[in-house]
């Protein structure tokens, strides 16, 4: 009798110790800390960090970036954990459960993307590809498919109009379908009712906005002059007369470096050749600036046609509204060209 109940007490003790460690154990796979996966400073801990987690990430390597070491098994065999890509921040402090969870769910902190005014969109893909997830292949390769930009309304001519230079929070595993989607409903949101009745008012599209407003931009970086370049080329536009814009020679020639247009320049055949057809390009030459847009639909009132770069090199310009004051200003041009010996 005295052997069973010493018995008993020893399977009862043996059973509370068991529950004790399995309710220890659940306390720390719940409320343990997680820990910097990476060497940091103290500061950097007490501010948290981030975990990116992409299409190429495995359970095992999802273990090693998140730091949650052996939790991270049991939680999976737990709570059947889902794989989702992302741009994760670790807060100080947080508990393991805490970080299992944002990743599971994929709770995800969004990034600041600057969409800048780039020339080309093979560069706009490689500046983008710096903050997304995708490569900058596969941006490059849907903004210069001709059949994918037909789905949204847009040539390889024409897609630079699609954006909106500025900065939008987006998440990092954003594709790239998501990412134009996005850019579209920004398009919609900045062409108002009051800037579409601008643009109806000048006889322009929103691609012919963007197309005038990027030449414009590359004609000058001053934006207070801006306006009045504008005013100047819809004066030429509206009067049948070829723009003649040196910055279209450039596209053309495919080298925006160049210092001085030369008459071998101005005899390039291309439809973004200005000097040799009337009107518009095809499209924009650039991504155009919010400012370069807004020339565009708000240009000054004048009547000059000619204009030339001041012989100062500070980036503004001569205005003119007859070609004998034109060629005035152009030679005091050619003549500083001559002084500094640019070619």
């Amino acid at each position: 009798m005295e052997q069973t109940r010493k018995k008993t007490i020893w399977i009862v003790l043996a059973a509370l110790i068991v529950l004790a460690a399995c309710i220890i154990f659940t306390l720390l796979l719940l409320t343990g800390k997680v820990t910097s996966p990476q060497e940091s400073s103290s500061e950097e801990e007490s501010s948290g960090w981030l975990i990116y987690i992409d299409r190429d990430d495995s359970a095992d390597s999802v273990r090693a970036k998140s730091a949650l070491g052996w939790r991270w098994d049991i939680y999976n065999k737990v709570l059947a954990y889902h794989h989702h890509t992302g741009r994760y921040r670790v807060e100080a402090g947080s508990t393991c459960l805490h970080l299992y969870r944002q990743l599971r769910n994929g709770i995800q902190e969004p990034i600041k993307l600057v969409i800048p005014t780039s020339r080309t969109m093979e560069r706009l893909a490689a500046t983008l590809s710096q903050s997304l997830m995708v490569d900058s292949a596969e941006i490059a390769s849907a903004l210069t498919d001709s059949s994918y930009l037909d789905t949204h309304g847009y040539t390889t001519a024409t897609i630079p109009a699609l954006f909106i230079p500025n900065t939008y929070e987006v998440y990092w595993d954003t594709s790239v379908d998501k990412f134009v989607e996005r850019m579209e409903r920004e398009n919609n949101r900045f062409w108002t009712a009051e800037r579409k009745a601008k643009a109806e008012a000048l006889h322009l599209t929103r691609e012919e906005v963007a197309t005038l407003a990027s030449i414009v931009d590359e004609e000058t970086a001053n934006n207070a002059e801006k306006p009045m370049i504008a005013g100047l080329y819809l004066n030429r536009l509206h009067q049948g007369i070829p723009l003649q814009a040196d910055p279209t020679v450039k596209f053309a020639v495919g080298d925006f470096m160049l210092r001085r247009i030369l008459n071998k320049h101005l005899k390039t055949e291309s439809p973004y050749n200005t000097y040799q057809v009337t009107g518009l390009p095809p499209g924009p030459i650039r991504i155009a600036s919010i400012a370069g847009l807004e020339a565009v639909l708000n240009p000054v009132r004048h009547n000059y046609l000619y204009m030339c770069a001041k012989e100062d090199f500070s980036g503004t310009h001569n205005f003119a509204a007859t070609l004998p004051e034109h060629y005035s200003n152009a030679r005091r041009y050619q003549k500083a060209l001559n002084k500094r010996g640019i070619r």
